[in-house]
């Protein structure tokens, strides 16, 4: 059953919301980046950045826009989650957020941003009080990302052109938060399509010397 354009206006609006679930590793450790509100509502909480959807962008773009704002990043891969639309889910109005997560290196964030933004990298075990649904969010973006570490290429995207599978297992145990047992994790990997052994050896990190990997997108 189709709606007339002319009904429209009896049907209630919503606000329409991005928030990004911005995950960042660092020095063996998995931080989330938040923002110290300094505005209503839920002025004086920590919480995820986020932002309105505009009439001239899809709520990808909105996203990517949000990301690039705070970052300073450009054609970062960004995954949606799912909506989040409790009725009280925000004090300030109804609103319906559209939640994404991305994974960066926290080297390429630039840092005189985050400071005009208030804003803070923060280890996942160890998170304030949050407002609003957004422990909800990071619950679910760390759901999804610890499942697609691999399959989605993830961890590649984090890693040098050339890299050992030992910086490779490093990696993903700090993103699942669990240690991984070297022979199972090299059999799971050598399913994965587009990693490839080269014939270059890391003499730098490894006295006998450990064979170099690259990841190829598959086309």
């Amino acid at each position: 059953m189709t709606t007339p354009l002319t009904a429209y206006s009896s049907f209630p609006r919503f606000h329409v919301s991005v928030d990004c679930i911005i995950f960042a590793v660092d020095n063996d450790s998995l931080n989330v980046l938040l923002i110290k509100r300094d505005f209503e509502p839920e002025k004086g909480k920590w919480s995820l950045i986020g932002g309105f959807v505009n009439d001239n962008e899809s709520v990808d773009e909105a996203a990517r826009r949000v990301l690039q704002e705070l970052t300073g990043l450009n054609d970062v891969f960004v995954r949606q989650i799912g909506a989040f639309g409790e009725i009280d889910r925000d004090p300030g109005a109804r609103v319906i957020s559209v939640a994404y997560f991305a994974l960066l290196n926290r080297n390429e964030v630039d840092e005189k941003v985050l400071k005009e933004y208030n804003a803070d990298w923060v280890n996942v075990n160890t998170l304030p009080p949050l407002g609003f649904d957004h422990p909800g969010m990071i619950s679910k973006a760390l759901s999804v990302m610890r499942r697609k570490i691999l399959t989605d290429a993830l961890a590649f995207n984090l890693l040098p052109e050339y890299f050992t599978l030992t910086q490779l297992q490093t990696l993903v145990e700090t993103v699942t938060g669990k240690e991984l047992d070297k022979r199972n994790f090299r059999k799971r990997i050598a399913e994965i399509p587009g990693l490839e052994q080269t014939d270059l050896i890391d003499k730098e990190s490894s006295k006998r010397g450990a064979r170099l990997y690259r990841f190829v997108h598959p086309a």
